[in-house]
C-alpha cells in the first residue's frame, strides 16, 4: 500500500479515526489486551466502520517500527491539507499564532511541540526543511493526535520566510537565554510568531537578526535552559492568557 502511512498508539489512530475516519484502511489491535481503554478503542473504530484486524504485538511493532504501539496501528490515506502557508494566513479570521521552530531534529521534540501547539490553537507551526524533524510515525505517536490537526510547513529559507511574515504585519519575537527583555514583557496580543531554537544551540544567527524581538524566559534554579517543547508552551500559554482566551 504505496500510497498510506502508519500510525500508532491510542491517541494518533484515535484522533484519526475521530477526524477523518474514511481514510483509515485499517486498523491492526493486539486480542491480548482486554482493558477498558482497549475496549473503548476498538468500539470507537467499530462505530467508524473500519476494518479491525487481529495481529500479534510482534507484527505491529514490525509495522509501526516500534515496540511503544500500546498494542495499536493503522494504516491511513494520506487527508487533504491546506496546501500553503499563503492560504491558511489568508483565511484567518483572527490574530495569526504561529510558532517557528529553528533546528529542532528529534522527533520526540518536535511531536511534543505539535501537541502543545495543538492545545494552544496555533494557527501553524514552521521549520526549516533542512536542520528539523519531518513528520513520520514516532513524532504522530508522540503528538498524540496533533500531527494529524496542526499545519506543519518545511520551508525551503527560514530567514526569508520570517520575512514574509513581517511583512503581513505579524511581530516576530524570538526567544533566546541573552535577551534583555523577559517574555512577560512582549504584547504577544496582535498578529505574531513566535521562534524557538533547539535546546542548547538555540536559534541559527540569521535567524536571530531576523526577529523584531528577543526575549527571555526566566530561570531561577540551576538548569540553564528548558526543553523546546516546555518553553514552546509557556511561550504560547502566554500569548493565550494576553488574548484573554483562557475561559
Amino acid at each position: 500500500m504505496a500510497d498510506t502511512k502508519v500510525l500508532f498508539g491510542f491517541h494518533a489512530v484515535g484522533v484519526r479515526l475521530k477526524t477523518a475516519p474514511a481514510s483509515v484502511v485499517e486498523v491492526l489491535h493486539d486480542p491480548t489486551r482486554r482493558d477498558a481503554r482497549m475496549r473503548q478503542f476498538l468500539e470507537r473504530a467499530r462505530e467508524a466502520g473500519v476494518r479491525l484486524i487481529e495481529a500479534d504485538s510482534l507484527r505491529i511493532a514490525r509495522l509501526a517500527g516500534t515496540h511503544g504501539h500500546q498494542g495499536v496501528a493503522a494504516r491511513v490515506h494520506e487527508v487533504a491539507r491546506v496546501r500553503s502557508l499563503d492560504d491558511l494566513l489568508d483565511a484567518l479570521m483572527e490574530p495569526a499564532l504561529v510558532l517557528v521552530l529553528d533546528g529542532v531534529t528529534d522527533p520526540h521534540n518536535l511531536g511534543a511541540c505539535l501537541r502543545v501547539a495543538d492545545g494552544a490553537g496555533v494557527h501553524a507551526v514552521i521549520a526549516p526543511k533542512d536542520h528539523a524533524a519531518g513528520i513520520n510515525a514516532t513524532v504522530a505517536k508522540v503528538a498524540s493526535g496533533a500531527a494529524e490537526t496542526v499545519p506543519y510547513f518545511m520551508v525551503t529559507n527560514l530567514a526569508r520566510q520570517i520575512a514574509e511574515l513581517k511583512e503581513r504585519g505579524i511581530w516576530v519575537t524570538g526567544t533566546s537565554d541573552d535577551a534583555p527583555a523577559t517574555l512577560y514583557g512582549a504584547d504577544l496580543t496582535g498578529p505574531s510568531a513566535l521562534v524557538l531554537g533547539a535546546e542548547g544551540a538555540g536559534m541559527r544567527q540569521l535567524t536571530r537578526k531576523s526577529c523584531d524581538a528577543l526575549v527571555r524566559l526566566p530561570m531561577r534554579g540551576a538548569v540553564e535552559s528548558l526543553n523546546v517543547s516546555v518553553a514552546s508552551g509557556i511561550c504560547l500559554y502566554e500569548a493565550l492568557r494576553q488574548r484573554g482566551k483562557f475561559q
